[in-house]
């Protein structure tokens, strides 16, 4: 039996894009202000796409930046996946899109959809493609344009997210490095706390769908808070354990960026101080999919991640999702 490949990330990318929204911008907006916003989430602001830009568009601009630091050409580029919940349109795939838009012509390519949880997925995806040989570049996107699908009426969840990219290109790595162990999970008796109602088969969109605002994110923010708490904690001591390592051996945490008191959560249970700890929400909010890979293309452009040091990875999303892994640089 074929033993199975190490497979690392071997470049990271991203792009936001320029028009940033502060929490006073919000204000004038919805009734909330910048005390209630940041008390509550410890978001400041967030980067809005410009109406003619795309999910795509900022996925193409991440994904060469990503090909640039792993010194890829489009040409080995074997497979795009594209973790996302706002594609440009529902046919054809934003990674088709995506693979046009850099060139990477005959490289197999499609979406993936765990909302926040989706760039962990499509990595560990990507990660079995290399892992047995069929491939051996994969590029592994999460984008999101939340913009387009956020109700300004609704104080709750429009504050939160904000719009992004940020890329990887894994490949095979020597033995011992590169991705440890991970875990994906989902629940979905409780994919109904965090939707949006129509645009699919059950719901096709109507003047009646327009009407009652059924095309934007609704979001029960305690149930998901208590998920989020509790998730993003367990799934990292699993990886952990799965790995055979100790909390000691762990020198970084790259979490989804949804709220302050989750990522804090996360990080005592891994007994690691916030400065361990990648942090850009206030910045940039809630990116969903391109959550993960904008911290950590960040955190390893501003030395942060050394070689040698391992690093979790852990996101949540809608479905309800989760998922988390550990590398070693």
């Amino acid at each position: 039996m074929k033993s199975l490949r190490s497979v690392g990330i071997i470049g990271t990318g991203s792009y936001v894009p320029e028009r940033k929204v502060t929490n006073f911008d919000m204000e004038k907006i919805v009734d909330t202000s910048d005390e209630w916003i940041r008390t509550r989430t410890g978001i400041g602001a967030r980067h809005f796409a410009a109406d003619d830009e795309t999910t795509s568009d900022m996925a193409a601009k991440a994904a060469l930046k990503a090909m640039e630091a792993a010194n890829v050409t489009a040409d080995e580029i074997d497979l795009i996946i594209v973790g996302t919940l706002t594609p440009d349109m529902l046919l054809p795939s934003t990674a088709c899109l995506v693979q046009d838009k850099i060139g990477a012509n005959g490289s197999a390519a499609f979406d993936l959809e765990t909302a926040c949880s989706g760039f962990i997925y499509a990595m560990e995806v990507g990660r079995n493609f290399v892992a047995t040989g069929m491939y051996n570049k994969v590029l592994v996107i999460g984008a999101e344009k939340l913009s387009s699908f956020l109700d300004f009426e609704d104080r709750a969840t429009c504050v939160l997210f904000g719009d992004g990219a940020g890329a990887a290109v894994l490949g095979p790595v020597e033995d011992g490095k590169g991705i440890l162990s991970s875990e994906l999970g989902a629940d979905g008796s409780k994919g109904m706390v965090l939707k949006i109602d129509a645009g699919g088969c059950k719901m096709p969109a109507s003047e009646q769908t327009l009407k009652d605002r059924l095309h934007y994110i609704t979001m029960d923010g305690s149930e998901v808070f208590k998920f989020a708490v509790r998730i993003m904690g367990s799934a990292s001591l699993n990886v952990v354990e799965k790995a055979g390592l100790t909390l000691d051996d762990i020198n970084f945490l790259v979490p989804h960026q949804a709220n302050m008191r989750i990522i804090s959560a996360a990080a005592k249970k891994l007994n690691l101080p916030l400065e361990k700890v990648q942090i850009n929400l206030t910045e940039y909010g809630n990116m969903s999919a391109a959550s993960v890979p904008v911290a950590l293309d960040q955190a390893i452009r501003e030395g942060k991640i050394k070689e040698g040091d391992k690093t979790v990875l852990v996101g949540f999303g809608g479905g309800l999702t989760w998922g988390a892994c550990v590398i070693q640089w």
